[in-house]
């Protein structure tokens, strides 16, 4: 099953590319940028990473983020997530990048937007990995906020496909960006929202019904209202589940409790992510073998998320009948 798992092609929904930063690549640019950050080590900073709750992980993912300052960190940040693609046989990427976590340290949207846009520029004519790009509000900042960024990004709209909702969700419901929703979906923009991952599913009826989403990213909390699955079930909406992330923020407490199977038996549009890899523990396909070696995960499973993850993604029907197909390749 593990070979299976190394040979499917697979498309990732659900990644920050801030929580793609190595502790090797954040030494290396805190050096070239002057910038000092509270661990002696890259055995300090590993040693660091082990949360018990969302906003523990939250206080150090931000910490590191400070050493990324130029457009060159942001390529270099994304091209290290790039070469795990390859590692891992993801050919279609969906990338969630923050950039209120840099604008409010002064670097220029422009830089953050140029540098991880040039990386998949050059993943897609090096190894043909295709992409879209996902921006996203911290849900612990204001409304207001939000709407500075959503002008901000106006100018690249080309280059972003989507916008989310991110960062501490607990006393931060969906609600209340819900203006600022309807003017990114005014204009043309997806939508996606964590939601139901620490929060209690209420959250997710307000992603749906409030912010309109294309997308719930997370949503394990699902689970605990009957009306709620059917309708995920009957409309199908996917849902971008991060087995490990879950585990290490301590929303179950350990992998034989996740919900993953049962939500997916129930017939779910689940797909499994890496969300945060470089501190929850592994890349996509670790995420998978963890899957396999805690809970009766079937051949037939791994085949179903798999596909789910490309039926999911922002392309095109055509384009995903191609990665369908190459699932299919694989399998005969």
């Amino acid at each position: 099953m593990i070979d299976l798992i190394q040979k499917l092609p697979k498309a990732e929904l659900h990644l920050h590319i801030e929580g793609s930063l190595e502790p090797e690549l954040m030494f290396r640019l805190a050096r070239k940028n002057n910038v000092e950050i509270p661990y002696d080590s890259v055995e300090d900073v590993r040693a660091a990473y082990n949360f018990n709750n969302l906003q523990s992980f939250l206080d150090i993912y931000y910490a590191g983020a400070n050493v990324l300052l130029t457009q060159d960190d942001f390529y270099d940040l994304t091209w290290e997530y790039i070469l795990k693609c390859v590692e891992d046989n993801v050919i279609h990427t969906e990338i969630f990048f923050d950039p209120q976590t840099h604008t409010e340290r002064g670097v220029a949207f422009e830089a953050i937007i140029t540098g991880i846009k040039e990386a998949l520029a050059d993943a897609k004519a090096k190894y043909g990995i295709t992409s879209c790009i996902i921006m996203c509000f911290l849900r612990h900042l204001s409304q207001e906020a939000a709407f500075e960024t959503l002008e901000q990004a106006m100018a690249f709209k080309e280059d972003i496909i989507g916008v989310g909702l991110d960062s501490s969700e607990l006393g931060n419901p969906p609600s209340k960006f819900k203006e600022v929703f309807q003017k990114a979906k005014e204009a043309g923009f997806k939508l996606v929202a964590h939601a139901g991952e620490e929060a209690d599913f209420s959250y997710i009826y307000e992603a749906l019904d409030l912010l309109n989403i294309n997308r719930i990213d997370h949503g394990v909390q699902s689970i605990k209202s009957p009306e709620l699955m059917q309708r995920l079930k009957d409309e199908q909406m996917p849902l971008t589940v991060c087995p490990n992330s879950n585990i290490e923020l301590r929303v179950f407490d350990n992998y034989k409790e996740h919900n993953i199977k049962a939500l997916l038996d129930y017939g779910l549009n689940i797909s499994v992510n890496s969300d945060d890899p470089a501190y929850f523990k592994g890349y996509v396909n670790q995420n998978f073998i963890n899957l396999y070696e805690n809970l009766p995960i079937t051949e037939e499973d791994i085949i179903t998320l798999v596909k789910n993850s490309f039926r999911s993604a922002f392309i095109s029907d055509e384009l995903k009948e191609d990665y369908l197909a190459k699932v299919d390749a694989v399998l005969q």
